[in-house]
């Protein structure tokens, strides 16, 4: 089964190409029927990632006018995008109908001028990268893949995946996309987004004494009261100068930073300890493990229960 344009999907690659960016989208559109072609910029095979060779059919352009759905994977982070295949991309999007980026393929769409405007988001490793490079951007870190319009980017390598689902049951509708989920073994949709999987200790040490001691405070005794009336009091500042301290150096309001360090500290016990979800969140000064439930959901967009069956150590 063709796509509504009747027209096939490209998959646009150069040499580094990651070899899991392009593997996963593929297979999934190729089971869904699609018509899966590889070009490069000069028409010549690539080699991927991990050295092995991969052919192509033609030169990008030589499919203008003929593309349904153009797929970008992604390079390592530290590869500078080839000039060559952004001019390509560039010279044949006007006529797709749509354009999708796995992983940090969104860097060659950006450097085209296709993300100006737009929401998309790309491996939470270089999501930072995007948005400081293409201030035009609306990188969301979080999201696993962003639709704007006719373009699709997704989070890192199997990423890809999801959103290659996601376009099947665009075209093919919600039935055939939950048995190719089935078929792979996947979440048709994925709990959670990408901080579940971002560093930990992303707050840098605060400059000011006072403030540094507000937060060292919270993660000496993370069952202790860190309301904000207790922080002040303890920072010898007025609420509000607290507040503004916060903001200014670490990003947040108290209340978030105390959120969000007691979330690091129940994801490192769920990751690697024995105790039961209720004494997990006790520990970490949740008070109750409905308190921990809603504050996870918020943050990670998961329950504890789900976050530990997917990334306990043993």
């Amino acid at each position: 089964m063709e796509s509504s344009a009747q027209g096939a999907v490209v998959v646009a690659i150069s040499d580094g190409v990651l070899l899991l960016d392009i593997a996963g989208p593929v297979q999934v559109l190729h089971w869904a029927g699609h018509h899966v072609r590889f070009a490069s910029p000069d028409g010549r095979p690539v080699r991927t990632d991990v050295g092995a060779p991969l052919g192509v059919e033609c030169a990008i352009t030589d499919l203008a006018g003929g593309i349904d759905t153009l797929i970008v994977p992604g390079y390592a982070a530290h590869e500078r995008v080839s000039p060559a295949l952004v001019q390509s991309v560039g010279a044949v999007a006007e006529g797709v109908r749509r354009i999708a980026s796995v992983c940090t393929g969104a860097f060659v769409l950006a450097e085209a001028g296709l993300l100006d405007g737009h929401r998309a988001t790309t491996h939470w490793l270089a999501c930072a990268d995007l948005a400081q490079r293409f201030p035009h951007v609306e990188v969301d870190p979080d999201a696993i893949y962003v639709r704007a319009g006719r373009i699709v980017t997704s989070a890192g390598v199997t990423a890809g995946i999801d959103m290659a689902l996601a376009l099947v049951e665009e075209d093919h509708g919600a039935d055939l996309a939950r048995s190719l989920a089935k078929h792979l073994v996947v979440f048709l949709r994925r709990p959670g987004g990408q901080s579940q999987f971002s560093v930990r200790n992303s707050v840098g040490t605060p400059r000011t004494d006072r403030l540094r001691h507000a937060v060292d405070s919270v993660v000496a005794d993370l069952a202790a009261d860190h309301s904000l009336a207790a922080m002040a009091t303890r920072a010898a500042l007025s609420e509000r100068h607290l507040t503004r301290l916060f903001r200014k150096e670490i990003g947040m309001s108290p209340a978030q930073y105390v959120k969000h360090v007691r979330v690091e500290a129940a994801r490192a016990l769920l990751e690697s300890g024995d105790d039961g979800v209720a004494t997990v969140a006790r520990h970490c000064g949740f008070g109750s493990e409905e308190t921990m439930r809603r504050t996870f959901l918020e943050l990670l967009g998961t329950t504890p229960t789900d976050y530990r069956r997917r990334f306990r150590s043993h």
